[in-house]
């Protein structure tokens, strides 16, 4: 599976991480999917209202769904979730692991190292990310 991240989305996805420092950061990206191909088109940050923060994400449902309703009035799909893990690294937690509900990759930040990677949960298979710019 490839996830294709427009520059603009990255940077506003990258200014969400460092703006909610220390706290993780969490939201979700609509695009399309077509087979193994999914195409990153807009970027939904959502509240972190989970009880610790600074050490774990919870996006609130409702909000969520909220979301989720947005893109299917824009004709699109949820094609991912992202957060951030602020003190690293840019790979799943157990706890990511056993919260993960939907069938979509999962973008991980990881501030201190720039780095930022993609898995399908909870199996944590590795999803490649490839950023491109406004006209792909």
């Amino acid at each position: 599976m490839l996830l294709t991240l427009p520059a603009p989305l990255r940077r506003a996805l990258w200014a969400q991480v460092r703006r909610e420092l220390p706290r993780e950061c969490v939201g979700a990206l609509g695009g399309w999917v077509r087979g193994e191909q999914v195409q990153a088109h807009a970027l939904y940050p959502l509240p972190n209202v989970a009880a610790d923060p600074e050490r774990e994400y919870l996006a609130d449902p409702g909000d969520l769904l909220r979301v989720v309703r947005a893109m299917q009035r824009e004709g699109l799909d949820l094609v991912a979730l992202y957060h951030s893990h602020p003190h690293g690294p840019a790979a799943p937690s157990a706890s990511d692991r056993r919260l993960a509900a939907y069938p979509v990759p999962y973008l991980i930040a990881d501030p201190a190292a720039e780095v930022l990677r993609a898995y399908l949960l909870p199996g944590g298979e590795e999803v490649e990310v490839r950023s491109a710019d406004e006209s792909n």
